[in-house]
């Protein structure tokens, strides 16, 4: 296919996509930052765990899973733990039911995670499907390979202006003037920005924030096999992560596209909801970080050419699942975008179609 391609956004999603579509089309992606993955992508918790998310997101996932499986160190075993009182007893079950996990006793949860209370924890659920992702290694990997295809990968590149010339789109950026036939949106919290630049209607993301607190391992324990554990209700969630543990409040703040910084008063609002459930106090930090993760009107992600605009293609509203459906999201992207036939299913095509939002 004899055809330019812009993808504007170097988060998982973009960079995704720019490796899996290089080798059919002229391919150049502009991020803002001077670095990929900057945002959300950067400060992700790095879980594939593919049961997590609505429908259509589990559907991705689920056909991301061969990728996964047979891409040499990008996985390792984590699991999933879920906790919770006698009283959580509603959202427990319809938490454990959404994930597909099982139910062990308290004790069996205590095998796992020593430092969980026997006197708070009433409830307990786990699976194996859960393994963590390396998602340096992702971002770089398909940076490569979408290099090596011919595609251009440009930072410090913000987008400035866009306009329609003719059939083409005009944009302008920190990097200079782009041509292209097709416009991919994939600026995460700033999609819509984007979008109203090029003259396109806002199809209504929400960016909310998450924060986390990395922690040194609860009583000098070794930590590195202990499974994620999330609170009934993903109230909160703790992870191991580099011989400590990160710990978020699991919040969803509605936030402006920025930047974004922990809370104090969340963290500290989090860490006490994951106090309760564990022997033992959490006495410093040893880090704090935030990022955005957003979310369409359905709280589905869209994948598509725009209903009213040609050339104008949203690949946006990860809202957190990016790392775990990106290879069959960028494949299906890639597939629209050269005009070939997916082979994800029509009903999930039309699930994730930016004309769902279009006026009746």
């Amino acid at each position: 296919m004899d055809r330019d391609v812009l993808i504007i956004g170097g988060g998982i999603a973009g960079v995704s996509l720019a490796a899996s579509l290089g080798t059919r089309a002229r391919v150049t992606l502009l991020e803002a930052e001077a670095t990929l993955a900057h945002h959300a992508s950067g400060r992700s918790a790095a879980l594939y765990e593919p049961r997590y998310g609505t429908p259509a997101v589990v559907e991705l996932s689920l056909a991301s899973q061969e990728f996964f499986t047979s891409a040499e160190g990008i996985l390792s075993p984590r699991g999933l733990l879920m906790v919770g009182r006698d009283s959580d007893a509603e959202a427990f079950h319809a938490d454990s039911a959404g994930m597909n996990l099982d139910p062990i006793s308290v004790t069996e949860a205590l095998a796992f995670v020593p430092t969980l209370n026997p006197d708070v924890v009433g409830l307990a659920a786990y699976a194996a499907h859960a393994w963590d992702i390396d998602t340096d290694r992702l971002i770089q990997g398909f940076a490569r390979n979408a290099r090596a295809a011919g595609a251009e990968i440009l930072t410090k590149a913000p987008v400035t202006a866009i306009r329609r010339d003719g059939p083409a789109w005009v944009v302008d950026s920190g990097a200079g003037q782009f041509r292209a036939d097709v416009i991919v949106n994939a600026a995460g919290a700033w999609v819509d920005q984007i979008a109203a630049m090029a003259g396109v209607r806002p199809i209504g993301f929400t960016p909310y924030r998450r924060s986390m607190a990395r922690i040194p391992a609860p009583d000098g324990l070794n930590v590195s096999n202990w499974p994620m554990i999330f609170g009934a209700g993903e109230s909160w969630y703790a992870k191991p992560d580099a011989g400590a543990l990160i710990v978020s409040p699991a919040e969803e703040h509605l936030m402006q596209p920025h930047d974004a910084w922990a809370d104090d008063m969340v963290l500290a609002e989090g860490l006490a909801r994951y106090e309760a459930f564990v022997t033992t106090p959490v006495t410093r930090l040893l880090a704090n970080w935030a990022g955005l993760r957003t979310f369409s009107p359905d709280r589905t992600m869209v994948i598509g050419f725009d209903a009213a605009c040609p050339g104008f293609f949203w690949l946006a509203g990860q809202g957190g699942q990016g790392f775990q459906t990106c290879p069959a999201a960028s494949t299906l992207a890639a597939d629209l975008i050269a005009g070939q036939p997916p082979v994800i299913s029509p009903a999930l095509i039309g699930a994730l179609s930016p004309g769902r939002f279009c006026a009746a």
